[in-house]
């Protein structure tokens, strides 16, 4: 495995704090880690996922809209932040590993790395951080529309 950049490493350790669901993604959209309150939203522990390319969590999880249709990855908040380096917002369905269907609304941002501040240097993107602001389970709970 790669040694990963000092920010990267930074925005898993301070995810790891968090009560909120959040996740982190590299630059290909490749999901790097998920914290524990994220492990309850997926079913499975990341130690028991690790490291896993976009095309494989994007429909793992089996993201869907509010009428059930299965959204493809670009249709995701994390990966417009990565694909097309701007903050995204949306809403989805989850479907975790154990069965259950939760309805997320998050953001993804991309963080960058600024590097030497030399004129007209482009930044480095490191990857994209995404959490999730609110959860709601599909048994005995009422959700709001997404």
């Amino acid at each position: 495995m790669a040694q990963k950049e000092i920010e990267v490493i930074l925005a898993r350790q301070l995810s790891s704090y968090l009560a909120l669901p959040a996740f982190i993604v590299d630059p290909d959209g490749g999901l790097v880690f998920y914290n524990d309150p994220a492990e309850r939203v997926l079913g499975r522990r990341y130690s028991e996922t690790g490291e896993m390319p976009m095309a494989e969590w994007a429909t793992l999880f089996r993201p869907t809209d509010r009428e059930g249709r299965l959204m493809r990855p670009e249709e995701l908040p994390l990966v417009i932040a990565v694909q097309d380096r701007r903050p995204a917002h949306g809403s989805c369905y989850i479907e975790g590993l154990d069965g259950q269907r939760r309805l997320h609304r998050g953001d993804g941002v991309p963080p960058h790395r600024t590097g030497r501040p030399v004129p007209r240097r482009r930044r480095d993107l490191l990857g994209a951080a995404g959490v999730k602001v609110r959860i709601w389970g599909s048994r005995g709970s009422s959700a709001p529309s997404a």
